[in-house]
């Protein structure tokens, strides 16, 4: 069973706390998640601002603008010029170990959170974003700690995206106990996470505790678009739990609506335990 966020997918983390759609991408740790708002949660809020910080920040709205597209080496010109006319611009730092993260420059990523963490540590999306980029590299253990630097902040606006993060960390290193935790406290903050329903349908369903696996998702089917991992999670719920009318249901829409999914592939060749 594995957890559900890919490299191709890297941009789109956190959103879902956020309450956005679903889009299908698979991933090896993380969930299927929609189009980022990574880039927007770091994003400041225009008051009492100075004039220096103004023009700073209008070229990061702009380099965020090209993030989100796709269009990184704009994005960088964007974020160069911030820095230029305001090297103290913490998020705009934070913007930057994006662009190096997606661009696969880890070295640069690595700096430039750090020297946005050094300008501002103790801002909750700088240290939920480092978090995350300490578990996509191998450092699972050390991003715990980040992930609960974020969640310091009383008036933090989006408290689930760490906790459903702190949650694929947690599987990543086997500890299914603290996974299931942080999962849980993250649909109690946020009852519309996907990803931590998701994952706690997942979690339920290889425990054998259907009732529960079957709770979250059918809650995730009926509070998002489907994609073919959230059929093939309720299917798999289904077949388990001896219900042969839903499980038909499930596996009609997964073909029907995603032939050529990973998913649709396992179906066809009845491994339902991959």
């Amino acid at each position: 069973m594995r957890p559900v966020a890919t490299a191709r997918c890297a941009r789109w983390l956190a959103a879902l706390s956020l309450g956005a759609a679903l889009a299908g991408c698979a991933t090896d740790g993380s969930a299927p998640v929609p189009p980022s708002k990574e880039v927007a949660a770091v994003m400041p809020q225009a008051t009492n601002e100075t004039e220096q910080r103004r023009r700073a920040r209008i070229r990061l709205e702009l380099a965020a603008n090209y993030y989100q597209q796709g269009n990184f080496n704009v994005a960088l010109d964007e974020l160069r010029h911030a820095l230029e006319v305001d090297p103290g611009y913490a998020a705009a730092y934070g913007v930057l170990g994006l662009v190096y993260r997606d661009l696969g420059d880890l070295d640069r990523a690595e700096d430039s959170f750090q020297r946005g963490l050094q300008l501002a540590p103790a801002d909750p999306d700088l240290n939920n974003n480092y978090g995350w980029f300490l578990c996509q590299t191998g450092r699972e253990r050390k991003s715990i700690d980040y992930f609960q630097r974020a969640l310091k902040d009383p008036l933090y606006a989006t408290p689930a995206k760490p906790l459903h993060n702190a949650g694929i960390c947690s599987l990543r290193m086997g500890d299914e106990a603290a996974a299931e935790g942080y999962f849980q406290r993250a649909f109690q903050v946020d009852p519309s996470n996907a990803v931590a329903m998701f994952n706690l349908g997942a979690l339920y369903l290889k425990r054998g505790q259907l009732d529960r696996a079957h709770f979250y998702s059918q809650r995730l089917l009926s509070g998002y678009e489907p994609n073919a991992q959230t059929l093939w999670l309720a299917l798999k719920v289904a077949r388990a739990r001896g219900d042969g009318d839903g499980q038909a249901s499930l596996a009609a829409q997964l073909r029907r609506r995603f032939p050529a999914s990973p998913e649709a592939g396992l179906l066809a060749a009845g491994k339902f335990d991959d």
